[in-house]
């Protein structure tokens, strides 16, 4: 009978996490669409709206740590309704702003906020506590395949909708089904009655952030993640432009590509948390650093067509999100899942900083150079940093005073 209770929790716990994941992830997945016609209606240069970009992925870092340690503390319901409210907000915003600065502030800090509170940080708590040990990397691997779908099923929509409502009108559509969707959901996040490890009950935040930090494999962990963030949102926000620019002027040809990113993605996300449960995670990681760097390197020297767009989206895709389960999974190992949304959002918070480096590297060396050639010469290059860092990572349970432990 437990046993039957607990299975139902967690099949309502990823439900209802899962597409909140999807609608957070999947709207601000398409976020490239609105580039070209926001900047051409406002006539602002492109580097305007890439700091826009590049400041929501920014604040998304910033306040995760701080959404992750409310999470832990308040339950996940309460910081994802907040985090609805953010992003319906900064939605409106982004619709309705005449100015650089409001524009900037709505979708860069609002958004930001909003996706701190309803995307993997926050909720990477609730499963982790949810799920049973045996279970917990197929857990993971599960949420990630969710946040992958949502990513294949909204870039369709959002086109679809710029299409038929105007860049506005789409923005004011997505809005609305944020609030609807995201604030029944959020309160099917009930976790199980917490039973910690003798000695975790007494351990406060503060000494869980002593902890990490003073642990090695884990400054790796933050340090290579960072790169994760550079590559994704580097191509997520500027490849449509990108191939525009290359020749490619076909708009399904981008629409086609982000969909197979989020479509493989939900496979490679699902396969990284089976994997995750029986082979080293670290090694697992430095493989998928690896591999992103040659699939790249073989994208930028070949001819391009929308045969080798679609090949590369499809590569990609496999590696999208299959980071984010594996990471998860070593920080659980590490340090339990008392702090879990916390420090998830602490190593989150490195992939933002790339993030924001990447989207608004990119917008500014092509401002100045007139191409994005640097900026995927350096993406390769911080692969191949990245599978350095993750191979001697040590995911073994870090050794505590029988005070701590």
């Amino acid at each position: 009978m437990r046993q039957a209770t607990e299975s139902t929790r967690l099949t309502t716990v990823l439900l209802a996490s899962g597409i909140i994941l999807s609608l957070a992830m999947g709207v601000r997945h398409g976020f490239g669409f609105w580039l070209q016609p926001v900047s051409q209606h406002h006539d602002w240069a492109r580097d305007t709206f890439s700091l826009a970009m590049a400041l929501q992925n920014l604040m998304w870092g910033v306040f995760g740590p701080v959404a992750g340690m409310a999470a832990d503390r308040f339950g996940a319901p309460r910081v994802v309704l907040l985090g609805a409210l953010l992003y319906m907000g900064g939605l409106l915003a982004m619709a309705s702003a005449v100015q650089p600065s409001v524009f900037v502030v709505g979708s860069g800090v609002l958004i930001g906020a909003g996706l701190s509170c309803t995307a993997f940080g926050a909720l990477s708590g609730v499963v982790g506590r949810t799920a049973p040990l045996a279970r917990r990397s197929w857990a993971f691997g599960v949420l990630g395949a969710a946040g992958s779908f949502g990513q294949f099923a909204m870039v369709p929509v959002e086109q679809l909708l710029i299409s038929g409502a105007g860049w506005q009108g789409a923005l004011y559509c997505l809005a609305a089904a944020v609030v609807a969707l995201m604030i029944p959901l959020s309160f099917m996040l009930h976790e199980p009655p917490e039973s910690p490890s003798p000695g975790m009950a007494s351990q406060s935040v503060s000494e869980a952030v002593r902890e990490a930090f003073a642990h090695r494999p884990f400054r790796l962990l933050v340090a290579g993640y960072f790169v994760c963030g550079f590559q994704v949102v580097f191509i997520g926000v500027h490849l449509p432009s990108y191939l525009k620019d290359r020749g490619v002027v076909d708009p399904q040809v981008a629409v086609v590509a982000l969909a197979l990113i989020g479509l493989f993605n939900i496979f490679g996300s699902f396969m990284a948390g089976q994997l995750g449960g029986r082979l080293p995670k670290p090694r697992l990681l430095a493989a998928i650093y690896l591999v992103r760097a040659l699939i790249i390197t073989v994208f930028v020297f070949s001819p391009l067509s929308p045969t080798s767009v679609y090949l590369f989206a499809a590569s990609m895709g496999l590696l999208w999100l299959s980071t984010v389960p594996l990471t998860n999974g070593v920080i659980a190992g590490m340090f339990g899942v008392r702090h879990l949304s916390m420090l998830s959002g602490f190593v989150f918070f490195s992939h933002q900083l790339g993030s924001f480096s990447g989207v608004w590297l990119g917008g500014y060396l092509y401002t100045v150079q007139g191409s994005y050639d640097t900026v995927w010469m350096i993406t390769i290059a911080l692969g191949l940093a990245a599978c350095a860092l993750n191979l001697p990572i040590n995911e073994a349970p870090v050794t505590r005073s029988p005070q701590t432990a």
